[in-house]
């Protein structure tokens, strides 16, 4: 399944990249970003038997003109402890004035292997899982003194759009 997602937050792109680009700090908020966008949907809406999140992975940011580029993949676990991946994404930072950034997301979501999810609470799942992840970027990125993603005030972000097409 194709996803695809955009919020803006009230930080200017410069910051947002240097923001993610520190070693500290940078892989760490996607990570606990990630983490926690995927706990916040097993616990709301997620149907029984939804994987933990094994591994996240990003890599970036690379510079494409004003546009900033990060990658990220998820993976999870069947019964037997065989990773997956089930998210690939392309995160891009874009200018949206001197103190606004636009955060997309463009990937492709698979469930695991066997996994027999309706189509609509897959999108619902897959719905969720983007605007949490966004959301939480989003936060990180505009009040990196909050310190850990999920923690921050949701104040700078606004919602944006979302994306999802089917197989």
């Amino acid at each position: 399944m194709f996803i695809g997602g955009e919020v803006r937050a009230a930080v200017s792109a410069a910051a947002a990249t240097a923001q993610l680009a520190c070693p500290a700090c940078g892989g760490g908020v996607l990570v606990r970003a990630s983490y926690a966008a995927w706990e916040e949907v097993r616990a709301g809406i997620g149907p029984a038997g939804l994987p933990e999140l094994v591994q996240v992975c990003s890599r970036g940011p690379v510079q494409r003109g004003a546009v900033s580029m990060l990658i990220l993949r998820w993976e999870a676990a069947d019964a037997s402890g065989q990773r997956f991946p089930i998210l690939d994404a392309d995160i891009a930072l874009v200018p949206d004035g001197e103190q606004a950034t636009l955060i997309g997301l463009d990937g492709i979501y698979r469930p695991l292997p066997g996994a027999e999810l309706c189509p609509a609470i897959a999108y619902l799942v897959t719905a969720a899982t983007t605007r949490s992840l966004l959301g939480r970027i989003a936060a990180a990125i505009t009040d990196p003194a909050a310190g850990h993603c999920g923690e921050a005030d949701r104040g700078g972000v606004t919602p944006g759009t979302l994306a999802v097409a089917g197989r």
